[in-house]
């Protein structure tokens, strides 16, 4: 794996000699862009560079075909650099992949940069055997390099070795005279020599020390032996060999760990270099012990390896910049927010930074203003809110920490910023502030219609959702009806078209489960339905992407569902399952205090109207029965006492007998109003009697299988002499038959009613229309008329009983307003509905709905056991 040996390219030697090599190189008869080619073509590279490496950067003295930007100003900066680990271990390098294991290398900026797979670097030298640059071949695939690609960069590379160095000054005659043995034996350094053979021939004392061998125990021995454990993958003959005979090729790594006299390695730093004397030539090596030194880079590395991992376990982004900042340190966390790749550049993120960092107000961020900027100039800052738009799209808000790194001496190193995402926590802050103004909206709407677009309207605009909607339980089809909406998108109100199944779709699932359901991703059916999949196209086309529906609840009672639909893909799904559930509480409250105040002010009418009737429609019929009696007991009893004398004379006898003749016919026309009046109040009693039965459940219904089309067609024939009589025109449009489960004979009387009613109300030369019709699961009549209508306020109290409208009791309609009441209370017991066109012009329009598949479930009025 290649390393960095700082101590190496900082050593003041290797840097002073760099430096007189980059000054001496531009005079040199070999043109250096020209060996940099012939090293490319013939290693069959797109790149290659010839570098003197310093300890900041590395100085370009040949080049072929780098990037521009890279070789721009003659110069790069050190982590661009390739050549150092050649410098560092002072022998070649090479990586056939750095996409490979090495984290290292996987992280290069020229791989992420600028796209190199795979490079060699072999070390250049001085005339002093310093390695003072590289020549370097990079290529943008993986290779597989051979022992001649490498053999052949050595070989050019020589072409340079050893460049020039300023001409020595001679040396002092007392520095000749110095005894060799005494100076070896007296440095701190370790010190080994060998001939070429491998045999030990030199050792001293500092080696004895570090090495724990004697002297005479490693003197004359091979050195595989005793101090070196063993050689990598060449033999150390071959190693020598290569050594002693080409001593440009330096194949023994810089850093190597030899055997302890107990067997434990030791981490050692040799300099080597070939000696030649009047006895031979000599490979000598000057050690110095790296114990220490790898110790504290083992520990530094765990150190460093732990702190990746915490910084990327961590849920808190983390961003950390050095002292001339440029990032070094984003964590995952962070990364995920800006969709950056793991192998992400210090350029990258400037870049995102610089477009997506602003202040609450919107504004953007220049780099000195971000929480990081302001620690790189000495701040410390403390809880600073700022908003970053995502990758996704969104706009997130974060709280940021941020200070500068300081070393020992007070020097500032860099600095450090924790971001901690409290979007979820801002919008329920902001959310909370909008319950006031629903409860409000609850308190003063009206009506129910009112208050569900102002709230919705709340709703989305404290969610930033475009679109949301409220469905409501229809008890005569068994199916969610849209309530109302608020949307931002043109056009399209309703997503969901006409009335939604239980257990179909998004809507019929939390109707069915009553539990709310999330979907990430609305642009998918939620389930196989013909609903959930046109619903899924809808959201798609319009761009909604996560979803949301609560139920609605009175207690116990499931009144409906609420749905929210967002642009972007949410994540805080608890917080909106609480924050869209309080809203359903409030206005499932709401919706049933309605309900209860409308049926408590119905109530109210109800025995008002009662009080009416009993003292108009009821006393009528009663005064003129009681007075008829009683004229009618006068004359009988007049009658009698005149029929006493009956002995008396001729003349008075035929006066008398007129008298009782016209007193008989008075009596009969009496007799005749006595049983009109009798009649009319036993029809009131008799009605009653029968809605409040069916109502109560005590009067059952006789279900059968009917064709509602007779039904009709009975009670349209009934009705054609009294609409003959008024000057009605009867219009009717029907199917050949409709078949349901209901009692005929109620449902002939409900029809009857109505077509009564149309008759009764519309002037001479008006018309009635009856249209029967409807679908697989509902029948629906309609009859409408184009008579003296229905005063505007006073629709909802129609099918109220005793409830005359105010126009029909002024121009004098006779009636005791039970007809529809009857109509209504039908209806409820076959689990449909009768309502009322508002919207109608002239005259009324009244329309019945009953499921055709007949009362099988509990209505509103009770539930009697005879029904089947």
């Amino acid at each position: 794996m290649p390393v960095v040996d700082q101590a190496v390219l900082a050593d003041a030697g290797r840097l002073a000699a760099m430096d007189r090599a980059r000054r001496i190189a531009p005079a040199l008869p070999i043109p250096l862009d020209g060996i940099a080619r012939l090293a490319a073509r013939i290693v069959r590279t797109p790149m290659s560079a010839i570098t003197f490496v310093g300890i900041r950067h590395e100085y370009f003295a040949g080049a072929s075909d780098l990037p521009p930007r890279l070789a721009a100003g003659g110069r790069a900066p050190m982590a661009y650099s390739l050549c150092k680990y050649a410098i560092g271990q002072d022998a070649p390098v090479w990586s056939g992949d750095m996409a490979g294991d090495d984290a290292d290398l996987r992280e290069h900026p020229m791989h992420v940069e600028y796209g190199v797979r795979s490079f060699i670097a072999v070390p250049v030298r001085d005339a002093a055997d310093r390695a003072v640059g590289a020549i370097s071949v990079m290529d943008t695939v993986p290779r597989r390099w051979r022992d001649e690609d490498i053999t052949v960069l050595l070989e050019i590379a020589q072409l340079l070795d050893p460049l020039p160095v300023p001409e020595a000054r001679p040396v002092p005659a007392a520095v000749t005279a110095l005894d060799p043995s005494a100076l070896i034996e007296g440095v701190q350094e370790a010190f080994v020599a060998v001939d070429p053979q491998g045999i030990v021939a030199g050792f001293n004392r500092a080696a004895q020390e570090l090495l724990g061998w004697p002297v005479a125990e490693v003197a004359g021995r091979h050195i595989t032996e005793t101090i070196l454990p063993d050689y990598g993958v060449r033999s150390i003959g071959e190693a020598l060999e290569r050594l002693f005979t080409r001593p440009g090729l330096r194949r023994i790594p810089s850093t190597i760990g030899l055997r302890h006299r107990d067997g434990h390695r030791v981490p050692t730093r040799i300099v080597l270099s070939v000696v030649r004397g009047a006895a031979g030539s000599l490979a000598c090596a000057f050690i110095t012990d790296r114990t220490r030194e790898a110790a504290a880079e083992g520990d530094a590395e765990r150190q460093r390896r732990f702190l990746a991992a915490l910084l990327e376990s961590l849920d808190v982004g983390v961003v950390a910049a050095d002292a001339d900042g440029h990032v070094i340190v984003i964590n995952r966390a962070l990364r995920r927010v800006h969709g950056l790749a793991d192998a992400w550049t210090g350029a990258q993120v400037e870049r995102i930074a610089a477009e997506s960092l602003r202040d609450r107000d919107g504004a953007l961020l220049s780099r000195p203003e971000t929480p990081l900027g302001r620690a790189l100039n000495g701040e410390h800052v403390r809880g600073a809110d700022l908003l970053i738009r995502a990758a996704d799209g969104r706009e997130r808000i974060f709280r940021a920490h941020a200070q500068p790194i300081t070393a020992g001496d007070g020097r500032r190193l860099g600095a450090v910023a924790a971001l901690h995402d409290v979007t979820a926590m801002r919008r329920a802050e902001g959310f909370r502030a909008r319950e006031q103004e629903i409860r409000h909206i609850l308190g003063t709407a009206p009506t129910v219609a009112e208050a569900v677009t102002a709230v919705l309207r709340t709703v989305a605009a404290a969610l930033d959702w475009p679109h949301a909607e409220l469905w409501l339980v229809d008890a005569v089809t068994d199916s969610l009806e849209w309530a109302g909406c608020w949307s931002s998108l043109a056009g399209r109100p309703n997503l969901h078209g006409g009335p939604i199944r239980k257990g179909a779709c998004l809507l019929g699932t939390a109707w069915a489960t009553g539990q709310p359901i999330w979907v990430p991703d609305a642009t998918r059916p939620v389930d196989g339905s013909p609903e959930a999949a046109a619903g899924a196209r809808a959201r798609a086309e319009l761009g909604l992407r996560t979803a949301l529906a609560v139920p609605v609840r009175d207690g116990r009672t499931l009144l409906g569902v609420l749905v929210g639909f967002a642009a972007a893909e949410e994540r805080n799904r608890d917080l909106l399952i609480v924050l869209l559930g309080g809203v359903a509480a409030q206005l499932g409250l709401f919706i049933a205090l309605r309900r209860a105040a409308n049926l408590a002010e119905q109530l109210t009418r109800t025995r008002n109207d009662f009080l009416t009737l009993v003292g108009h429609q009821l006393r009528t019929p009663l005064t003129v029965i009681t007075g008829y009696a009683g004229l009618l007991a006068e004359e009988i009893t007049a009658s009698a006492a005149s029929a006493a004398p009956a002995a008396s004379a001729a003349p008075a006898a035929s006066a008398a007998s007129a008298a009782p003749a016209a007193s008989a016919g008075d009596a009969a026309e009496m007799a005749r109003a006595i049983e009109r009046n009798a009649r009319a109040l036993g029809s009131v009693v008799g009605d009653l009697l029968e809605i409040a039965g069916l109502q109560s459940g005590h009067i059952p219904l006789t279900i059968a299988e009917i064709d509602l089309a007779t039904v009709v067609a009975e009670a349209i024939a009934d009705a054609e002499p009294a609409a003959a009589r008024s000057g009605v025109r009867l219009h009717t449009e029907s199917v050949p038959r409709l078949s349901l489960r209901g009692d005929g004979g109620r449902l002939r009387k409900a029809v009857t009613c109505l077509l009564a009613n149309a008759i009764a109300y519309t002037p001479s030369g008006g018309d009635v229309h009856v249209r029967l019709g409807g679908g697989p699961e509902v029948a629906e009549l309609r009859v409408s008329d184009t008579g003296i209508g229905i005063p505007d306020g006073e629709h909802d109290r129609l099918f109220e009983r005793f409830y005359r409208a105010s126009n029909v009791a002024h121009q004098g309609f006779p009636g005791e307003g039970l007809g529809l009441a009857y109509v209504q209370t039908v209806a409820a017991r076959h689990h449909g509905s009768i309502t009322v066109d508002t919207t109608h012009r002239p005259g009324a329009s009244l329309l019945l709905r009953l499921p055709r598949r007949g009362p099988d479930r509990p209505c509103a009025y009770g539930s009697p056991s005879t029904e089947s």
